[in-house]
């Protein structure tokens, strides 16, 4: 006859059993701060179809823009660190907002928790298919022309940087257009309402291949495998050490679990690790460069430095 005392054990190992349960129990949102077609928003949706397959949950993408990734960020550090609020980040919330911006309503770095470096992104010099450009020094003799009212959109803060410095050292009196992100941007730019933009290869590729587009080059300072073709603007407009790439990670609130954020953060690399991802991601015009969560954070507090200096040579000053 089973004692009183064993089934008090049973049911106090029952108990803890189901209190233990693994995580993920239910689904899981990816975050990120910019619009459908954007390239974090690419990259987020490749990642939950495989973070999905591999926890055996959903993983949801929910766009948050606008803002230059402010509101995202913002619900993002103030979910709970229960790993069911995840966040497809960039430079522009952690590395260049805190420099264009007095006050944020998030920290940077220690709001967040950092799970998984996932790739790189060089940007492109982009211009209306119908602009009498074909080069970086036609386009900077388009916008001197005093016949001309040259404009440049952005979409975000990398594109915003990338405008300001370039017009800035090349001493282009021209308008920022800002959006509320770069698809509507593009849209603008392919319809002729400004001339050019510094975007993303992944969210320039419909434009490119439908002929509204034409690419001058790209804003690494070598160039870049993912654009063999494009010139450094480095090179093609005169401006040494001109480099601006973006990165991509994935985070979490502060205070996010350890197991949960290494078993997210090796499923990421492995993933990223697979030739067939890697292939995807460059078709995108993306260089992967998988990492664990203590090489996202070091990327972030480098980032952090390095954009700011970016943010001060373009000659921006702070909201």
């Amino acid at each position: 006859m089973v004692s009183r005392a064993w089934v008090a054990l049973l049911l106090c190992l029952t108990t803890a059993a189901a209190g233990a349960q693994v995580w993920p129990t239910k689904p899981v949102r990816l975050i990120t701060a910019f619009g459908a077609g954007s390239a974090s928003d690419i990259v987020a949706r490749l990642l939950a179809e495989e973070l999905q397959g591999a926890f055996h949950q959903p993983f949801v993408v929910e766009n948050k823009p606008g803002a230059s990734g402010i509101l995202a960020a913002d619900f993002v550090a103030k979910a709970p660190p229960d790993g069911y609020t995840l966040f497809l980040s960039t430079n522009t919330a952690h590395s260049v907002n805190p420099h264009l911006f007095k006050k944020l309503p998030y920290e940077p770095i220690a709001g967040f928790a950092p799970v998984a470096r996932v790739c790189y992104f060089p940007f492109v010099l982009a211009v209306n298919a119908a602009l009498p450009v074909t080069n970086v020094e036609q386009l900077i003799a388009y916008g001197r022309s005093a016949q001309n009212k040259a404009t440049y959109a952005y979409g975000n803060s990398t594109g915003q940087i990338a405008g300001a410095a370039f017009a800035a050292l090349t001493k282009l009196d021209v308008a920022a257009v800002p959006y509320k992100s770069t698809p509507q941007a593009l849209t603008d730019l392919v319809g002729g309402q400004v001339s050019f933009m510094f975007v993303d290869l992944a969210s320039s590729q419909p434009h490119l291949k439908a002929g509204r587009l034409r690419l001058l080059a790209v804003t690494s300072e070598q160039p870049s495998a993912q654009a063999p073709d494009l010139p450094p603007l480095a090179t093609a407009a005169k401006l040494p050490g001109y480099d601006l790439t973006a990165w991509v990670g994935v985070l979490a609130p502060a205070g996010l679990p350890a197991d949960i954020t290494n078993r997210v953060s090796e499923q990421i690399v492995r993933v990223l690790s697979r030739k067939d991802i890697a292939d995807r991601l460059a078709s995108l015009g993306a260089d992967v460069a998988p990492g664990n969560a203590a090489e996202l954070e070091r990327t972030m507090r480098e980032q952090l430095l390095a954009w700011g200096r970016k943010v001060r040579d373009a000659g921006i000053q702070p909201e």
